[in-house]
């Protein structure tokens, strides 16, 4: 393998109580058109509980809005309500699952970061990608395509930006003049990227810049292995040990009031669904995402017994 040079990624990721770390999405969207929740007293209440329970990383979509059949549904900003849930919500990681490039200028997204693990004294993790809902960037006159592109030139901004302190790139769609930034965060270790996304290029682009590689969601073992082999591709293409990339993925998993698709989700009693979560780890997958289906505090403190048998070996 050739030895990753200063282009590689260089940042730390955020050790957790054990090996494989659980997380959890902090929903910002509203529950559906015309809904009151969730407000910030809401996200605060399942931020503590999911941080009581045993998860390991609170996680916060990034979008304006969702349209739907029956309505919008809007969304708060992720990058505030990080800021907010960092400063109120200790032993836990943050971060946004992912953060759109195309919504704001990449210097900007590299000073938020570098304020909020300051504010969380290193347990901030950025997780970035290029965006997928055309109507939010039709809502605000932003440019879709072409969207990995775009997302490339943003990546190396922000990667030099965390890295080096600094970044000078005159790109097609970012422009970055001998640009610095400064000051820098107090918790001394690199901010984590991770990329969400399976498409080659971005792959291509996660070996390079990237700490961390979001699948998204993980229903079907098979599909999860393919897009692995993707991983392992992009990462010797580049001369990286594809091991050396912390692997997250998503599970859906029926809770107490679930009345969805029951294909769709992961159920049953603790025993299988830490059967499913061991296959997940046996993968390579060190962090498991749970969106409980419906998310509430009760339904996440109902989930600590799986967490609890999980990391005692179950």
């Amino acid at each position: 393998m050739t030895t990753p040079d200063s282009t590689f990624a260089g940042g730390t990721w955020p050790r957790t109580r054990h090996a494989t770390g659980f997380g959890i999405g902090i929903p910002v969207a509203q529950s559906k058109p015309g809904a009151t929740f969730p407000h910030f007293s809401d996200h605060l209440a399942l931020a503590n509980t999911a941080a009581g329970t045993g998860f390991d990383g609170l996680w916060f979509a990034d979008h304006f809005s969702f349209p739907g059949d029956d309505g919008l549904r809007g969304s708060w900003d992720a990058w505030t309500l990080m800021a907010a849930i960092a400063a109120s919500v200790p032993n836990v990681h943050i971060g946004p699952m992912v953060a759109c490039t195309a919504y704001r200028n990449p210097g900007v997204i590299a000073k938020m970061t570098e304020m909020i693990q300051d504010i969380s004294g290193g347990r901030f993790i950025l997780g970035l990608g290029a965006g997928w809902q055309k109507d939010e960037y039709q809502q605000f006159g932003l440019p879709f395509e072409p969207r990995v592109s775009r997302f490339e030139e943003a990546l190396r901004i922000i990667h030099g930006l965390l890295r080096e302190g600094k970044s000078d790139l005159q790109g097609t769609y970012s422009q970055a003049n001998a640009a610095v930034n400064l000051p820098r965060a107090e918790s001394g270790p690199a901010t984590p990227i991770l990329v969400g996304s399976s498409g080659d290029r971005m792959l291509g682009l996660l070996a390079r810049y990237g700490d961390a590689w979001d699948t998204g969601w993980g229903g079907k073992t098979d599909e999860l292995k393919a897009k692995v082999a993707k991983l392992d591709a992009a990462c010797a293409a580049a001369g990286r040990d594809s091991k050396s990339v912390v692997r997250s993925v998503s599970v859906a998993v029926a809770a107490a009031g679930f009345a969805g698709d029951p294909a769709s989700v992961l159920s049953g009693d603790t025993g299988e669904k830490i059967r499913f979560l061991r296959e997940l780890e046996a993968m390579g997958f060190s962090h498991l995402r749970i969106g409980l289906n419906p998310l509430t505090p009760a339904n996440i403190e109902a989930f600590a017994p799986v967490i609890e048998a999980f990391h005692n070996g179950a």
